[in-house]
């Protein structure tokens, strides 16, 4: 049985790591400029399922996701690694 964060926002945590593995921070990355910016308001359900349906529902989202989907994430956890590593 698999289970999501029980974590509930409406929105982001800014000290919530983005996965349990270390981000790679590139000194070599272009810039890249924030051109506009939208606030959008979520909630994160802890969810509890069967370990197929689990399966099912990442595979369903593996195939809608696009790629500014993971831009989005890859931007978003690079900020709060970097944001992790000047606090220190």
């Amino acid at each position: 049985m698999k289970k999501t964060s029980n974590h509930t926002s409406s929105r982001p945590t800014p000290n919530a790591p983005a996965s349990t593995a270390a981000i790679d921070l590139n000194p070599e990355l272009p810039i890249i400029r924030i051109v506009s910016e939208e606030e959008e308001m979520h909630v994160k359900l802890g969810l509890e399922m069967e370990d197929s349906t689990h399966d099912m529902l990442v595979k369903w989202g593996k195939e809608l996701a696009t790629d500014e989907d993971y831009i989005e994430i890859a931007v978003q956890a690079g900020l709060r690694e970097y944001a992790d590593s000047v606090e220190e």
